[in-house]
């Protein structure tokens, strides 16, 4: 079975501004979708009994190997099912939430998901990330060169060397304008964000799911 696998990672519910544009991803979206909302249900930190697993013959596995294997089996078999995908990763203090880093050393794991030298199983696959932000961290920005979420996760999860997704990336940007006094000369260009990140996740999800109608 082929799905759209849909990783939420705010801790905002229904009011995070990066899940708000996801759903307009979604809305246009004609397929199966399987949703994992870390926020709501974390998955661990990597530990030690995990890297080890992935190191051990399992059939000397301690309890503590064989239950972090596990885990990482069900994330890797999730990801690796999965036809396309979209990542909703807001910047939280200059990076990506924690929980959503974790879900990343989970699945990252030499010779299943990526292989060094070689082509990762999911290359070429399309992926698009939404990552919204407080401020502005684009050229001219004050805050520029501060942006640790995008560049990162464009490497990790774009990069051929690693897992190879044909990423495009969806940026709805001064998202505290509306609430902060001192940047309400910014809410135009808040706004205009905005509507440009709805209609580039709905223009999305129809390009991205042509080949599949095909």
């Amino acid at each position: 079975m082929s799905y759209l696998l849909h990783i939420d990672s705010s801790s905002l519910g229904e009011a995070s501004v990066s899940r708000r544009v996801a759903r307009s991803f979604l809305d246009e979206w004609r397929g199966e979708v399987v949703h994992r909302d870390l926020a709501a249900t974390p998955v661990p930190h990597l530990s030690g009994a995990g890297i080890s697993a992935r190191i051990t013959d399992r059939a000397v596995h301690t309890p503590e190997q064989a239950e972090a294997a596990a885990l990482q089996d069900q994330l890797i078999e999730e990801f690796l099912g999965a036809e396309a995908y979209l990542f909703t990763v807001p910047m939280y203090n200059l990076t990506m939430p924690s929980v959503f880093k974790a879900w990343i050393d989970q699945i990252v794991v030499d010779e299943r998901t990526f292989h060094p030298g070689g082509t990762a199983p999911t290359a070429g696959r399309p992926a698009v990330l939404i990552s919204a932000r407080g401020g502005g961290y684009g050229p001219g920005a004050p805050n520029e060169g501060f942006d640790f979420v995008v560049p990162v996760l464009e490497a990790i999860l774009g990069e051929d060397r690693f897992l190879g997704l044909d990423i495009t990336t969806v940026i709805p940007e001064l998202t505290m304008a509306p609430h902060v006094p001192a940047l309400s000369a910014l809410l135009p260009m808040h706004e205009a964000s905005m509507s440009a990140a709805h209609a580039q996740a709905r223009d999305l999800a129809s390009t991205l799911r042509t080949p599949r109608a095909a």
